[in-house]
């Protein structure tokens, strides 16, 4: 009789643990209702194989250190106590943004913006006046580094925190824009205006279509739609 009171424990905990493991292939594991099936609904399921790593980025795994003073603090000041900190993975680019980076940026800009909001393309150039110290000539760094194609491999300087942040959305839209593109869901197109240009953010919310070549099957209604962020063909907002 024994065994036979911790033999059911034992079955039933099985059967929960199987259970949060997943259902079948295909269907869900808790209501039972397949994925990616018109006749019962169309909720997709995407058959995700990890994020594509974008141009120049590398992947940096994450981990688990301990940040903080680890030696005896004769101070007694407590000011830095030792603690185990977790830093998920992340990608980060492989080299600093170069100055022709951001004269690739600056020139989209100009072709997009410059008839309409010429103010807006001027206050995205960096500040070339950083170069300038005291009881220094840096006068030939002022004049030529950002532009002279000696130093196109140089990391851009002269640029502001406001400025990197509005880099790295410009970024983020033509990357995403590639993509779709080398998908056959937009087709390439060089003539945006103003505010009709490809936006991650506007795209992804339905206020912005694009130039659609042809867009994803919609399970639910037999129709088309929209690429959205669950299907992982979009890559996260670079930062």
């Amino acid at each position: 009789m024994m065994n036979l009171k911790f033999a059911f424990p034992l079955v039933l905990l099985c059967a929960l643990l199987c259970a949060s493991c997943g259902g079948k292939k295909g269907a869900s594991s808790t209501t039972g209702w397949n994925y990616n099936d018109p006749k019962m609904g169309g909720f997709e399921k995407t058959d995700y194989d990890g994020q594509v790593t974008g141009p120049n980025l590398v992947l940096v795994q994450g981990g688990t250190f301990p940040m903080g003073l680890t030696d005896q603090d004769v101070t007694f000041e407590w000011d830095n106590v030792p603690r185990r900190v977790t830093v998920s993975s992340f990608y980060m680019d492989e080299t600093e943004v170069t100055n022709v980076d951001y004269r690739e940026y600056l020139y989209w800009l100009g072709r997009v913006f410059g008839e309409t909001y010429p103010e807006h393309v001027k206050r995205a150039f960096p500040d070339s006046l950083v170069w300038r110290e005291e009881l220094s000539y840096n006068e030939p760094l002022v004049e030529t580094y950002f532009r002279y194609p000696s130093y196109d491999e140089y990391p851009v300087v002269g640029v502001s925190w406001v400025q990197a942040n509005e880099y790295a959305k410009w970024r983020t839209d033509r990357v995403n824009e590639m993509i779709l593109m080398k998908k056959g869901i937009l087709n390439f197109t060089q003539d945006q205006k103003d505010e009709d240009n490809f936006d991650s953010e506007a795209y992804l919310a339905g206020q912005y279509t694009g130039d659609v070549r042809k867009n994803l099957k919609n399970l639910g209604n037999g129709g088309e739609r929209q690429v959205k962020m669950e299907d992982g063909i979009m890559l996260p907002p670079y930062r």
